[in-house]
């Protein structure tokens, strides 16, 4: 059995199906209640709570862990969860980690997830980590203002980086859990080429068939929207990488194409499965 834990998000969805097309038995956990899918038992748990876990673990033999918002905060600690995990039997975990912890080592929010990669590095279980950096799926935060005004307001509209597809991170991830040739290995997950936010609209905008007008925020205007959804830390930190980005952050990776052996999808491939959420 693989425990797959944000089972509700962008990843965590796609993975779980991909998990159940591949054969294997899993219980996903949420601090939300979901309808339940043929072959998938959930449970409702708050990685916050390690304790609470004893019951999800057990009998488990493989973990992907997803740390929600919360778990990045100054009081967090999300090593508990590793240690609950190797004292439950699981064999194997596999986390998504950030780009940024080796980018932009020094943030607090990398510094608590580079402890986190070390700590399942000594825990005795096999482990893979996975470093992301930004995901297609944020531009769902503009769908709102798409949706009633036509319009994409985002920061640093020239500047791009290599974004990722949920989806693919997901595959790769289904890839992890069930294939042990993946163990010890760390991948940098980005897609195909460098996207700016205005060449993003374009992309809303065609598959729309519609306008869609670019406004750009001031860094101000970003910092405190995303605060509402995110600590502030966390939000400065993606508003460097966003504004900023170094050679690192800008390199494609091919990890996504060596692990699923073809190319990484393009935000207009996202855009496409996803228009729904923007239409009128």
């Amino acid at each position: 059995m693989i425990v797959v834990t944000g089972a509700t998000g962008n990843i965590g969805r796609p993975l779980t199906r991909a998990l159940i097309d591949a054969g294997e038995q899993v219980t996903t956990l949420s601090r939300h209640a979901v309808q339940e899918s043929d072959g998938v038992r959930h449970v409702v748990a708050d990685l916050a709570d390690p304790a609470g876990l004893e019951p999800v673990l057990a009998g488990a033999k493989a973990m992907f862990l997803l740390l929600s918002g919360a778990l990045h905060g100054a009081e967090a600690r999300p090593v508990e969860v590793i240690a609950r995990a190797a004292a439950s039997g699981v064999r194997k975990v596999v986390l998504l980690s950030t780009l940024g912890v080796v980018t932009r080592p020094f943030g607090t929010t990398r510094i608590k997830m580079r402890e986190l990669e070390d700590t399942l590095r000594t825990s005795g279980m096999d482990w893979t980590v996975l470093r992301p950096g930004g995901f297609d799926s944020n531009a769902l935060w503009w769908a709102g203002t798409v949706r009633e005004q036509q319009t994409v307001s985002a920061p640093f509209g020239d500047v791009g980086v290599p974004i990722v597809d949920p989806a693919d991170i997901a595959e790769v991830a289904a890839a992890c859990l069930t294939d042990d040739r993946h163990s010890g290995g760390v991948y940098e997950l980005t897609g195909p080429a460098v996207i700016t936010p205005r060449q993003q609209t374009g992309a809303i905008a065609a598959a729309l068939g519609l306008p869609v007008r670019f406004h750009e925020l001031t860094r101000a205007e970003a910092l405190a929207a995303m605060s509402q959804a995110m600590p502030a830390e966390l939000a400065n930190d993606t508003l460097d990488i966003l504004g900023s980005p170094t050679p690192a952050e800008l390199r494609v990776s091919p990890d996504i194409q060596r692990i699923l052996g073809r190319a990484p999808r393009t935000f207009a491939d996202w855009t496409a499965r996803n228009i729904a959420a923007f239409r009128p």
